[in-house]
């Protein structure tokens, strides 16, 4: 930890803001690769408890696997239109040692192609089906914009699902079954408020029959995509020949769906609900939820409180994650700093004062609020505070999304509003107008909401005039 304490930058300035909280709370830091990260231990600690939490969700239906991080050129070009999405930002091994590869291979940018040139091996039977795997691992995307940790790299960690059933409609199914349960894990856990539907022709998954997404607006009223689920049908299948027998003996191709979510949930953490002085997590998503800072100025007072602390600790972390800060090397007052850009949620103070009254002192970081309790209160006290914390952080969130919805009647109107947040607009679907659209404005086609996506007003496309497909949410994005 640096002795320069604090976050010089203000939010306003979000870029800088952003670079500083990640860095200075040691979330990550710049490796030798350009656009590649090193994930320092505080990342990957709310990384591993967003495993960890989503792996109950889904853990009784689906089998972890891990398959190699290297694939073969005559793999990966086996679907043409997925490798035609994915082969701008394809890093290549092309030399092992001293030796020329006789074919080069691709370091993993999605995991299809590899798992589905396997998979038929699984596959014999329609009892074999629906099968389910997940692998949690790393990806590279030889991004060539300007990349910033968590949101855009090179290099990221991820989940990717793969389920194979066999009917159309099984994987209709499971497709949205997972982004709904996308929506409902970044919301409840992440405290962040997402607009879960499909993406548009020309936005889906290369290779897919359909894309759904959930989407978030982040500070800078820049669109992130936060999760994606797929319904492959049976294109994939076709190419790499997954066939299963059904029950009067035909052979018939597996439908597929694939979907994922990435380590840029660790960025939208940070900008959504960060502040001046550093991080705020949410409490079920955090590394430490509490915090025990102790107060003294002698060496009796000291090991009076010490002993104390560890009383509170034994007994708060049979439910919670709870560190001391027993160094003596730095203040009070800068442990209070540290662990408040750190955004832990609640810290507990105890001096002499609260030693002799049997009370303590509770600080809540996203008010930034103390108050004063019978220590006999705690436990009720940190339980309420805990879910006060996370719903307060989900409605501040959810606030600053929906007053930064905007809808356009024209394209001048649209112009005029998407440079702050979402906006709605009626659209033809026509590929050529979406990407006049991004010409004109760098806006893309984020999501059409499943059920409310009828066109409204005079039903005409706001770029070409043509009737109107559906309306859609359309922003800039990272």
């Amino acid at each position: 930890m640096s002795k320069e304490l604090g976050i010089k930058a203000k939010k306003e300035n979000l870029s800088e803001w952003y670079e500083e909280v990640v860095l200075k709370t040691q979330l990550a830091d710049y490796s030798p690769v350009k656009g590649c990260i090193i994930y320092l231990p505080y990342s990957y600690a709310i990384w591993n408890l967003i495993k960890e939490e989503f792996t109950k969700i889904i853990k009784d239906e689906v089998s972890e696997v891990y398959f190699p991080l290297f694939i073969p050129k005559k793999i990966l070009e086996k679907e043409a239109k997925h490798f035609e999405g994915f082969s701008p930002e394809v890093a290549w091994v092309t030399r092992g040692g001293d030796s020329d590869l006789d074919e080069w291979l691709a370091v993993r940018p999605t995991s299809e192609t590899i798992i589905y040139s396997y998979i038929s091996k699984l596959i014999k039977s329609y009892r074999d089906l629906p099968l389910r795997i997940i692998q949690w691992c790393n990806v590279v995307r030889w991004e060539t914009k300007a990349t910033k940790p968590f949101l855009r790299g090179r290099e990221f960690l991820w989940h990717e699902g793969h389920t194979f059933h066999a009917t159309f409609e099984e994987a209709e199914e499971e497709m949205k079954k997972r982004i709904y349960q996308y929506k409902d894990f970044v919301e409840r856990y992440l405290a962040i408020p997402v607009i879960a539907g499909y993406k548009s022709e020309y936005e889906k998954f290369a290779g897919a029959h359909t894309t759904t997404t959930i989407e978030t607006l982040l500070p800078d009223f820049k669109a992130l995509q936060c999760g994606t689920s797929h319904n492959l049908a049976d294109n994939f299948s076709k190419v790499f020949e997954i066939y299963f027998q059904d029950k009067d003996g035909k052979n018939k191709l597996v439908f597929q769906t694939s979907w994922g979510f990435s380590t840029r949930l660790i960025g939208a953490l940070v900008m959504i609900h960060g502040d001046d002085k550093g991080l705020i997590l949410p409490p079920k998503i955090a590394p430490y939820q509490i915090v025990i800072v102790p107060i003294y100025y002698n060496e009796e007072e000291k090991n009076l409180i010490f002993q104390k602390v560890k009383e509170i600790e034994n007994k708060l972390k049979q439910k919670y994650r709870v560190i001391s800060d027993l160094r003596e090397e730095y203040t009070p007052g800068y442990k209070f700093n540290e662990w408040e850009m750190k955004g832990v949620p609640i810290r507990i103070e105890i001096g002499m004062n609260e030693l002799k009254n049997k009370t303590l002192v509770i600080h809540r970081r996203d008010e930034m609020k103390k108050e004063i309790i019978k220590e006999e209160e705690l436990e009720s006290k940190i339980n309420t505070l805990i879910e006060e914390i996370q719903s307060n952080l989900f409605n501040k969130a959810k606030k600053f999304l929906d007053e930064h919805i905007y809808v356009a009647n024209n394209f001048e109107e649209f112009k005029e509003k998407i440079d702050k947040g979402f906006v709605i607009a009626n659209h033809c679907g026509d590929q050529d107008c979406e990407e006049k659209i991004k010409e004109l404005t760098k806006a893309t086609c984020r999501v059409i909401e499943f059920d409310n996506n009828k066109p409204f007003g005079d039903e005409k496309c706001v770029l070409c005039g043509k009737k109107a497909k559906y309306k859609a949410y359309f922003a800039r994005a990272y």
